[in-house]
């Protein structure tokens, strides 16, 4: 029985510590839900020096308190900072750190980058793509996809009709050869870019009895269409030699090919929005549904805006922007918030969750990306009040990310009419919007909601497809190889050049390659914990996912370096932003009448109209669409190091 009373003494001993922790250092667990949170993200009780109660907002959680703000999206009776306290909780915590000082999380990742381990991971990233690339075109093309784990080619689902997953994305148009165009291009290999195409001329059709959602056809073979036919077409050439002899506007006339096919998808319906779904032989399937997502139907006018621009042809851009407003005129009157799930003929949510991921993210992200292309003043007033709906609504937590009172923020899933919170998982999709952040100049509120997306990675050295902030676990267990936390991290260092987010691009990378590398190129996790596999290699991998990270890398790469202003659309294609996507080749066809309407219609703002909503410092910033590929002065470096600091 000794062994007993000795295992009841230091289980009494334990327990005795932990008290005396409590009472002194204030180190229990917080109160309400996130007393369980899975990462850990500091949410230890710290109290004020002088005073003896903690530290955060009355009335429980600030994450289940909607964020109170006014007419210009300011946080009403929100606390200030407090001289010489730390912040009451932060996101170091999960990652290694311990309190505000200097730690070795901090030694690790704000020191220099050298120079030869930068040129080591670029020249990684490179050898990434060209693994899973030359992998595609040896063991899958002219198929869609390639499964890397027995090295075979995928195309639709034949056999399943129902299996939407496939279907809707493989389109039996050698989708990842089309898909990587402009991977090859900015990596600088000319000669392949050069094969590629040609290739794509000659073997890919679109006459093809295959159903696909308007939207992943839109964004994966429209786009890149369009995006390597400016690249080909470019005076400059700043990526090197990427002409065609002989060529003759051919992936242009393609990409009006498919899009022709894609515009029943807009016909016979009531509202204006489209269907999803498109057979590309004999237009919509007389069985369709008449339900969609609002970032399926809602993030089609870039694609088809430069395609109507440079075609001189309205019909595109004019039915794509038809749907955005016919989404945006069915926002809640209360919130100013959209569902995710809506019916094409009558108008009514089916979905009335209102977030930042699936179903919604694009959305958002071609508001903007639109105005930024074409200069038409209506995107980007949408755009604003979208942005302010979000932060009121969406964000909870405290204003700022590193200090003052409460908790870190975090965007959240809630009803579109109420703005009551509906679940408490965040997916994947939405590490896509501390980029978006960046775009506008909210650059604090993108560190900090970046940071909270990498803790995730770091846990599990990949994103889950859905994570459960109450549950400590993913809700669902897959990775499918996405980019939208590299997207961010590449954009977040374009804005600051700050070596912590060459860091993390290290780790994804290593990441990556530990975990989903396979025979002949890189596997969905199905399981972030276990690290099991899945037999898949999206398309998005080569165009997004691996662009990004050597984007990343190269600092001296001509998106960089030539001068030219670039934006990337959802898919990650390379767009220039220049004069010509701003004017209306068509306008010299509208009566007087007409035109003056049109004139009206595309205001062309000065720049210091261009006022966005700004959550983190309470004040409208400029928004410059060279930030995308231009680095932004350094007033955010404070923030930077702050947050280098906590970590």
């Amino acid at each position: 029985m000794q062994w007993r009373a000795l295992v009841l003494g230091l289980v009494l001993l334990r327990l005795g510590l932990h008290a005396v922790l409590w009472l002194v250092f204030g180190l229990g667990p917080s109160m309400g839900f996130y007393q369980r949170f899975p990462l850990s993200f500091g949410f230890q009780r710290l109290r004020d020096p002088d005073d003896s109660g903690p530290v955060g907002p009355p009335g429980g959680p600030a994450w289940l308190q909607r964020s109170r703000r006014g007419a210009e999206g300011r946080l009403e009776n929100s606390p200030g900072p407090r001289p010489g306290v730390c912040g009451p909780s932060h996101w170091g915590y999960a990652l290694g750190g311990r309190g505000c000082g200097p730690d070795e999380y901090e030694r690790r990742y704000s020191g220099a980058f050298p120079p030869q381990l930068r040129a080591q991971m670029r020249d990684l990233a490179r050898g990434m793509f060209v693994f899973g690339y030359d992998n595609y075109m040896a063991h899958a093309f002219p198929q869609d996809e390639l499964n890397p784990i027995y090295c075979r080619g995928r195309g639709p689902d034949r056999g399943d009709p129902s299996n939407l997953n496939i279907n809707d994305v493989l389109g039996n148009y050698s989708l990842t050869l089309v898909d990587a165009l402009d991977t090859l291009a900015i990596m600088g290999n000319s000669s392949e870019f050069q094969k590629a195409v040609k290739l794509v001329i000659n073997t890919v059709s679109f006459d093809k009895d295959s159903t696909v959602q308007v939207f992943e056809a839109t964004i994966r073979v429209l786009g890149s269409l369009l995006s390597a036919h400016r690249i080909i077409t470019d005076s400059k050439q700043p990526f090197g030699d990427m002409t065609i002899e002989d060529y003759d506007n051919e992936l242009l006339y393609m990409a009006h090919d498919l899009a022709m096919r894609l515009l029943p998808a807009f016909e016979n319906t009531k509202t204006g929005i489209p269907y999803p779904r498109v057979n590309l032989k004999t237009g919509v399937p007389p069985d369709s549904n008449n339900e969609t997502c609002t970032a399926g139907a809602g993030s089609l006018l870039v694609e088809f805006g430069i395609l109507s621009r440079l075609l001189g042809d309205p019909t595109f851009e004019w039915v794509a922007r038809r749907a955005v407003k016919a989404l945006w005129n069915l926002r809640s009157n209360d919130t100013g918030l959209l569902g995710n799930v809506v019916n094409i003929q009558t108008g009514h949510w089916v979905g009335k969750q209102s977030g930042l991921g699936a179903g919604l993210d694009s959305f958002y992200e071609y508001l903007l990306k639109s105005y930024i292309l074409f200069g038409e003043k209506e995107d980007l007033e949408m755009f604003n009040a979208a942005y302010q709906s979000i932060q009121s609504y969406l964000r909870r937590g405290r204003e700022a990310c590193n200090e003052g009172e409460g908790d870190p923020p975090l965007y959240v899933n809630v009803n579109m009419f109420s703005g009551q919170l509906m679940n408490t998982w965040i997916d994947s999709l939405q590490a896509f919007f501390p980029g978006l952040q960046v775009l506008i100049g909210d650059v604090e509120d993108a560190i900090c909601l970046h940071a909270f997306y990498y803790a995730i990675w770091k846990r599990y050295g990949a994103l889950p497809e859905r994570y459960n902030w109450q549950l400590q676990a993913p809700d669902v267990l897959f990775y499918p190889l996405r980019p939208e936390l590299v997207e961010s991290t590449y954009l977040l260092y374009q804005a600051t050049k700050n070596p912590f987010y060459l860091h993390v691009g290290m780790d994804i990378l290593q990441s990556l390659e530990k975990y989903t590398k396979v025979k002949c190129g890189y596997a969905t996790l199905h399981h972030v914990i276990d690290k099991s596999k899945e037999d898949r290699m999206e398309s998005f991998f080569l165009s997004e996912t691996c662009k990004y990270l050597y984007l990343l890398f190269d600092e001296e790469n001509p998106v960089h370096k030539s001068g030219t202003r670039y934006m990337f659309t959802t898919e990650g294609h390379i767009i220039s932003v220049d004069k010509r996507l701003r004017e209306l080749p068509w306008k010299e066809l509208l009566e007087d009448g007409e035109q003056d309407q049109e004139e009206k219609f595309v205001h062309r703002p000065k720049s210091q109209e261009l006022r966005v909503i700004n959550s983190s410092s309470n004040c409208n910033r400029v928004p410059d669409e060279r930030r995308y590929s231009l680095p932004l002065k350094s007033i955010y470096m404070r923030q930077i190091d702050q947050m280098v600091g906590l970590i």
